[in-house]
């Protein structure tokens, strides 16, 4: 292995380093990097900003020790929180400018929009050579109201001007930010966010070809709750149904995320039981964590479908219970990319998703899945009882999913942000920077 003064050093900034899409994605990045060419640090806010159940901490006290044990530097910024706060996110500029000019990175890679912005700008002030961004989605609605979203979009069109390049992890999320005038089309790479298809696939009852299969070493977590990356057991799905209470010949509608308001999960309650009052035997099962918990188990109760519906939690054998559902849903009133949805399509799960985001760059409607207007709640209704009442259609579905999940694998992400990396230092003409006596 080369001496670290032979390597390229590389900052990597986020807020919530937490079992979330676009904190998954960072640490795949920082753990899997060439550590030959790249010296990885990793510069995060609190892991969980105290909203993390007791199995999704261990989870991301695992996620910690992998990166330890692969050689990556964790910085903690008590200051750099996601939520907006003027005192803690001035401190955590200047603490970044703090950290920036001890490491002296030849690249700073910031992900999601304050970490971006405030990585971005002290990256700027120190001199840093390249700049990248990957803003994992964008909050351009969804997220806030009218006031601070156009604030976020004039910061964001200031910040770009100093930006190399940003990563948009679909076609849509680039055409999105083109659209609301943050930056040009050139500046843009176009890199999906990368899943640890191995639990995934093998947990598939399915034809899929296994030479298909990733052939890559432990990753030590799959992206939502992921297993240690070994290939899981195909798992039970009868028992899991008989212990969830799921009684024989109903259908099984699934959804995975964050329980939070940009998730849209009211509208899928909503459709689930406006299918149960026309006569539909379906069941939900949602697996996630967040502070509309207790809101959405009132929903149900008001809907008279709490019977109906279990609450698992943050999973970490996630790949298990996706296996047991017959209908995927992902009900997002915006979304980067939506890793879950690539995780069910190797599950071999037809999608009813959100048209909105980057999603119908997954979802092809007719083909693998259907999308319906979000928050559009008879249009969910709809969508769902013509997959139940179709199981050919749902097959169909399945089978093209898996044809398409593969073409999102980590190691193809790895490779193209090394490309980009290794470009982005070659027309900046750099080179490692050179170790000083202390």
């Amino acid at each position: 292995m080369n001496r670290t003064s032979d390597r390229i050093k590389v900052l990597h900034v986020i807020t919530r380093f937490d079992k979330g899409g676009s904190a998954e994605n960072t640490f795949l990045t920082v753990r899997h990097l060439d550590r030959t060419r790249y010296e990885a640090v990793l510069a995060t806010g609190p892991a969980t900003e105290g909203d993390a159940s007791d199995s999704e901490a261990a989870a991301i006290s695992g996620n910690i020790r992998a990166l330890t044990e692969s050689g990556v530097r964790l910085i903690r910024m008590a200051k750099l929180v996601r939520n907006l706060h003027p005192v803690s996110d001035l401190a955590a500029f200047f603490g970044l400018i703090s950290i920036i000019r001890r490491e002296r990175p030849r690249i700073v890679h910031t992900h999601t929009s304050k970490a971006g912005i405030l990585g971005r700008w002290a990256a700027w002030v120190c001199r840093v050579p390249v700049i990248i961004h990957t803003p994992h989605g964008h909050v351009f609605f969804g997220y806030f109201g009218s006031l601070t979203t156009r604030l976020f979009i004039l910061l964001e069109r200031w910040t770009a001007r100093i930006t190399d390049a940003l990563i948009a992890l679909t076609p849509r999320e680039k055409s999105d930010h083109i659209a609301h005038g943050i930056t040009p089309a050139d500046t843009f790479a176009v890199i999906h966010s990368g899943v640890d298809l191995k639990p995934f696939l093998a947990a598939a009852p399915s034809r899929y070809p296994p030479e298909s299969l990733p052939n890559s070493p432990d990753f030590g977590g799959a992206s939502l709750g992921g297993d240690t990356g070994a290939p899981a057991e195909i798992p039970d799905t009868e028992t899991i149904r008989l212990n969830l209470g799921i009684p024989p010949c109903t259908t099984v509608v699934a959804t995975a995320g964050r329980l939070t308001a940009v998730k849209g999960h009211q509208t899928l309650i909503r459709a689930v039981a406006d299918c149960v009052g026309r006569g539909e035997c379906l069941f939900l099962i949602l697996l996630g964590e967040g502070e509309l918990r207790q809101d959405l188990d009132r929903l149900c109760e008001r809907l008279g479908i709490a019977e109906r519906v279990r609450f698992l939690g943050w999973k970490q054998d996630v790949a298990r219970f996706i296996a047991v559902c017959d209908i995927f849903c992902l009900p997002s009133r915006n979304e980067g990319m939506g890793k879950v949805l690539v995780e069910a399509m190797a599950l071999g799960k037809p999608i009813v998703a959100s048209d909105v985001g980057a999603i119908a760059d997954l979802v092809r409607s007719g083909e693998n899945g259907l999308l319906v207007p979000v928050g559009d709640v008879p249009a969910w209704a709809t969508a769902i009882k013509e997959l139940v009442h179709d199981p050919a259609a749902r097959r169909r579905m399945g089978e093209a999913g898996r044809r398409i999940a593969p073409a999102y694998s980590m190691e193809s992400m790895i490779k193209q942000i090394d490309e980009l990396y290794a470009k982005l230092l070659s027309d900046r003409c750099v080179q490692p920077k050179p170790e000083t006596a202390s």
